[in-house]
């Protein structure tokens, strides 16, 4: 299948959520041997139009993130020039989105949106205008899919499919250290690390030992809490660790917790408890981590630090595992499938197979 992928800004230009969401998008269906096609702004080296990196062949529309008037008006003519099979368009700038539904109107094919929310939604006159515009939108979680709705989306457009993991990576990586409980994330005025700390300072007559893993600017601050706290002897900060070192510290903890402000899907957590870990995710208004946890029986949903205190003692009877099948379903490969399965379900119902 030739498939063509349209935003103006790369993973090259941004190292986004937002990016990297579609660059990972892009890699799954090049593994998978479908011919992969990204229609942006320049951001190579030397006068070639075209530059091909990882199964992937990046198209310049533009010279560069200056030229996107001329990105826009270019767009139409050279989608239909490429002829794909489908064109998968992402949100930012909605701008993007009409001049990628011209592009599929000459073409002839459908027209699918991805909406990853990263930053949340905003209700413009070019937002509201470009969720008409395609065959399906695509969004990380169900609380982004209630964003796009409520600045006009049809419902039944809208599809929900999540951040990909490596199940063969989790089983091949040897199990790290052993701690109770594990957090991982950016550290920055959105982690909402204090929520944690002191549901763990209101344990600190038990035996445990707890990670935290990531950096960022609020790092200090939160060190400093945990000696306020008197439990800084027991909590360790790792700060920032590659995807193995990762999944070897999920494979060892027992618990993992989730307490972020703002998520638009959870993907540490969704690493972590495939890996094994117990997964509590207190509840926040812009986040959708709870929704991993919701009907599963290794999985809390709390609303204070009292609860997230009880919860982890909860957890404490629970079996350790460091592998847990019940997320093969968002393993790369399914993943893949849920995307090809939807271009050709758009493909026929334009009667294009």
């Amino acid at each position: 299948m030739r498939i063509a992928f349209v935003s103006f800004e790369t993973v090259h230009h941004y190292d986004t959520e937002t990016n990297q969401r579609f660059l990972t998008i892009c890699e799954l269906l090049a593994e998978h041997g479908h011919d992969v096609h990204w229609y942006c702004a320049g951001f190579w080296a030397g006068e070639e139009t075209t530059h091909d990196h990882d199964g992937i062949t990046y198209h310049a529309v533009s010279t560069g993130l200056d030229a996107r008037s001329s990105f826009l008006l270019r767009l139409p003519f050279v989608l239909a020039a490429a002829n794909p099979d489908v064109i998968h368009v992402g949100a930012r700038p909605p701008s993007q989105v009409i001049a990628a539904k011209w592009g599929a109107t000459l073409a002839r094919t459908p027209l699918v949106l991805e909406w990853y929310g990263d930053g949340g939604v905003a209700d413009t006159r070019w937002t509201r205008f470009a969720t008409g515009r395609p065959d399906r939108i695509v969004t990380p979680s169900e609380l982004v899919g209630t964003w796009v709705r409520e600045i006009g989306a049809d419902g039944d457009l809208v599809e929900t499919v999540p951040n990909p993991i490596d199940c063969d990576r989790i089983r091949d990586v040897e199990p790290g250290e052993e701690v109770d409980v594990i957090y991982a994330r950016r550290l920055d005025e959105g982690a909402n690390l204090e929520s944690l700390l002191l549901a763990l300072a209101e344990l600190r007559d038990r035996d445990w030992e707890a990670k935290v893993v990531g950096d960022g600017p609020e790092r200090h601050t939160y060190e400093r809490l945990a000696s306020d706290l008197r439990i800084d002897d027991r909590v360790t900060f790792a700060g920032d660790l590659e995807l193995e070192e990762r999944i070897a510290a999920y494979r060892g903890a027992h618990v993992f917790a989730q307490t972020a402000d703002h998520c638009v899907f959870p993907t540490e957590m969704l690493w972590a408890i495939a890996a094994g870990c117990v997964g509590i995710s207190e509840y926040h208004v812009n986040s959708s981590a709870h929704e991993l946890v919701e009907g599963w029986d290794r999985g809390y949903r709390t609303t204070s630090e009292d609860e997230l205190a009880e919860a982890i003692l909860a957890a404490g009877d629970l079996e350790h595992r460091e592998y847990d099948d019940r997320f093969v379903d968002y393993d790369r490969s399914a993943v893949a499938d849920r995307y090809l399965d939807l271009y050709r379900t758009l493909q026929d119902d334009h009667g294009l197979l």
